[in-house]
Formats: C-alpha cells, structure tokens, sequence
C-alpha cells in the first residue's frame, strides 16, 4: 500500500472533517461509543472530530508512511502498523472506524483485514470502493456484499441505517454517502435494541448502490472518451496528427478497438 502525497493529504483532511462532523451525530442515535480505535485513519482527521464529540480514548492505525507532523491527533495516540498483515493490538474498543481503507489493501489480504478489526470490538463502522468507483491506489475494489460475506464469516452483521440519512447531505462526501455501513456482532445485537431493529430491517441483498456524483462522474468521462475515439476515427480534427491518433489507439488491444468501432457507429 503506497502512501498519499502530502497535498491530498491535505485536501482529505478538510473534506473527511465536514464528513465526520455530520456523520458522527447520527452515528450517535445507533451507538455512544467512549473508546474508538480508526484503521486507516491517515492524518487522524475522524478522530480528532470523534474527540469534539467527547471521546477521549482513542487510537488510530496507519502505516509508517503517514507524515507525523500532519497528525491531528497527539502522536502517543497513533500508532504505525502494516494493515496487510494481522493487527497486534491489545486493548479492545466500543468502535472500531475503517473508512475508505480497505480497496487500498491487496485482495489476498481481505480477509485477514476483516478479522482485524472485528477483533478490536462488537461494533465496525465500515466503507470501502465500489467497483469502478476509482481512487489513489485502489486495488480491491469491490461491492459491498463481498465486505458483508466476510463480516458474516465473522458472526457479524450488516445493517444499512446511516446511508438514507446522509445521502442527499452536500457537506457529506458522496463515497461516504454511498458506502458506509455498520456491522455489528451478534451477540452485541441483542444488547443494543435500537441497532437490533435496524439490523433487522436491513436487506442484505440491497447493499449496492451507486451514488448520484459518482454515476455522473463516470458517464460524463465515457461520453467525453466515446466523442474523442469517434473524433479520432472519423478524423474530424485536420489538427490531429498520425502520432496523436496512434498514442491514442495504442491502450486498446485489437479486439477492443474492435468493439469499440462498433459501439461507436
């Protein structure tokens, strides 16, 4: 897992805080965690907006790439560990945070992550990309019933009651709209009612949905990269060189240029 550069960094920091700091109330109508521990927590942006909200006790995990004088949380509460190989930690925690994190992990690695964070605590607040969702080193992406699959495995639970609640919320970032979920232990389940009857409203067969922005992201690109290869083929730019047109072409085996053409016209 390579690491971000020191400007997206910086940009994360500002848009996953007015993320967290929408998210984290309605997180608090399900559970009211006093100790929680992020997975992937990069700068420590979620969890010095978790401590706003009054938790104290806290932990965040990353690799040791992340830049220590970028944390936003004080240095004796991170700690550096390879999120490819099982977590060593030994304290336990009401929430366990990983946002965003796993599509960066290598697709051998999943599960051994999954079984990471389950044993940190009862309750995961949980997101990862979506398939062609796109991304600085993604390499996993994957719905979110693959996710669920190994959770379950796990003898945890899926339950969709954040995503309703924020996805029309501008000052949320729409990934997060799209992909957050909670999964929760069973047997927390029936210690925690108001969770319990979301779990059991929750369709497991409904978890993929794919949000408004990035649906016009996606198709905006292919229509501007359908209208250049018609462009090109047609030669309707006299601008345009041999060069250009075979640099352009050169990405595309023969069977999808193929298909392409014939897409096109």
């Amino acid at each position: 897992m390579q690491h971000y550069t020191k400007e997206l960094y910086q940009y994360l920091q500002t848009t996953s805080y007015e993320s967290a700091i929408e998210i984290i109330p309605i997180l608090w109508e399900f559970v009211q965690p006093k100790r929680v521990i992020d997975v992937g927590c990069g700068t420590g942006t979620w969890l010095s907006a978790f401590q706003e909200f009054g938790v104290e006790d806290f932990l965040g995990i990353d690799g040791d790439w992340v830049d220590i004088k970028m944390l936003e949380i004080p240095e004796n509460k991170f700690l550096a560990l390879d999120l490819t190989q099982p977590l060593r930690v030994q304290q336990q925690f009401d929430l366990v945070v990983s946002l965003e994190v796993a599509e960066h992990l290598p697709p051998e690695c999943a599960r051994v992550f999954i079984e990471s964070l389950v044993k940190l605590g009862p309750v995961i607040l949980f997101s990862a990309a979506v398939p062609f969702q796109g991304g600085t080193n993604h390499v996993n992406e994957q719905w979110p019933d693959y996710w669920a699959k190994l959770f379950q495995e796990q003898g945890y639970v899926a339950i969709d009651c954040m995503r309703h609640k924020i996805w029309q919320n501008e000052r949320v970032k729409w990934y997060y709209a799209q992909n957050i979920l909670i999964f929760a232990n069973r047997e927390y389940l029936t210690t925690n009612p108001v969770l319990q009857k979301e779990a059991a409203r929750t369709n497991i067969f409904q978890l993929s949905l794919i949000h408004p922005q990035l649906y016009l992201r996606t198709a905006s690109a292919a229509t501007k990269l359908r209208q250049e290869i018609k462009d090109i083929l047609a030669l309707k730019d006299p601008r345009i060189s041999l060069k250009k047109i075979f640099f352009a072409l050169l990405p595309l085996t023969k069977d999808r240029l193929s298909r392409k053409i014939k897409q096109l016209f």
